[in-house]
């Protein structure tokens, strides 16, 4: 069983290579719009921070190459950290998925940090947003947990996808991620709701989502959640910073640019969400998908606003590095097409040893308690799929 250190994500000091297991394991993202399956690895795109990504994609395709004219991949939450994308060998069949719909049996579960020191995180990010005369305007942060989990036996990432896609409402990922040499291949497994931003052609896409509410079995009190989430002034508030943020960044890029002037809600298995569908028109056709995730990841959605200070307030108060959790995944081709997922409701996978993450929004006037049960909830996604009951994580 591996030891805790060196599953949260990052890998410190040791040069990283990229383990592709056997075909057909390799990137995987099955959606709505398409479902898309590689096998092998034929050139890595050199690695860099989100910033110069669209740069290193022009010039990547700049170069006669054989073989799908695509690359696949993840971007790491943190914008300046090194992303990993690859040009896959070959598409392939998407591959069944089926097997033991079993319990996963946890051979031990943690959570860190526990139930209490996160709702104490959200009590300080609270007081932090609303000090008086504070320099950085601090708005909102997005504070993460996790549960470790140790299984009996390996996980199959494609498995565990595929239960995952069980949910018509998600799009599915399972993307292979930088190890240490000598360790076994990691994934990042997950079901996301929420698209960063796609383009095609001179048409851009955002669809982003905060403010959730959990779904509940009665629909009764499913009907309720749903109700209160779309009368929450604090949600509200929350999905605002999101989408203005968004259409602060594409204002400039597009000749058109829509966003209803409320937000709607959306519904995964587990969770209620106001979401916000921003489409566009792009001036100038030579904008890339690579350009636009690397502009707009990561969002309020994710990361709190304004962007520093909110990342230098979950670097002091998150005690486990996200890695590719809250990140993106997803596809850009040679002609600047592609499509980017917000890595969320995700679990790290190492063989038996997984870290599952969930985070929620805090702004002032959030309660530590409701945060934590809002995290609580979206753990159900990838709990359930692992065949997990309902756990007590402190």
């Amino acid at each position: 069983m591996n030891d805790v250190v060196g599953l949260h994500g990052e890998v410190a000091a040791a040069p990283l290579h990229l383990d592709i297991a056997p075909a057909p394991v390799g990137f995987h993202l099955h959606g709505p719009s398409r479902r898309l399956d590689t096998a092998g690895m034929r050139a890595r795109l050199p690695a860099g921070p989100a910033a110069t990504l669209d740069a290193r994609v022009q010039a990547f395709f700049a170069k006669h190459r054989d073989g799908p004219g695509l690359l696949v991949g993840a971007l790491p939450f943190d914008p300046h950290a090194d992303d990993v994308l690859y040009q896959p060998d070959h598409l392939v069949a998407a591959p069944a998925g089926e097997g033991n719909r079993g319990a996963l049996q946890p051979r031990a579960l943690f959570a860190e940090p526990d139930e209490a020191a996160y709702a104490a995180a959200v009590a300080r990010c609270v007081a932090r947003l609303g000090a008086p005369g504070d320099p950085h305007g601090l708005h909102k942060v997005v504070l993460a947990r996790s549960l470790r989990v140790e299984a009996q036996a390996p996980v199959d990432p494609l498995r565990l996808a595929a239960r995952l896609g069980e949910d018509p409402s998600v799009t599915t990922y399972a993307v292979p991620l930088p190890v240490a040499p000598g360790e076994a291949p990691a994934w990042l497994v997950g079901a996301t709701p929420e698209l960063l931003v796609s383009r095609h052609g001179d048409t851009v896409v955002s669809h982003p989502l905060a403010g959730s509410a959990r779904r509940w079995p009665d629909a009764g009190r499913d009907g309720a959640a749903a109700r209160a989430l779309m009368a929450s002034a604090k949600d509200h508030d929350e999905h605002r910073h999101v989408v203005e943020a968004i259409l602060d960044a594409l204002a400039p890029l597009c000749s058109r640019l829509h966003a209803p002037v409320a937000p709607s809600l959306h519904a995964t298995r587990t969770m209620w969400h106001l979401g916000t569908r921003i489409e566009g028109r792009l001036k100038d056709p030579a904008v890339t998908s690579a350009h636009l995730a690397g502009l707009l990841h990561p969002t309020p959605a994710v990361c709190g606003t304004p962007r520093l200070p909110a990342l230098a307030a979950i670097r002091a108060l998150e005690p486990v590095e996200r890695g590719f959790y809250a990140g993106a995944v997803g596809w850009t081709d040679a002609a600047g097409d592609g499509e980017w997922h917000v890595a969320i409701r995700c679990a790290r996978v190492q063989g038996a040893a997984l870290r599952l993450f969930a985070g929620a929004g805090i702004v002032v006037g959030s309660e530590p308690a409701l945060e934590v049960d809002e995290t609580a909830a979206k753990f159900r996604a990838m709990l359930d799929a692992l065949g997990i009951d309902d756990v007590h994580t402190a």
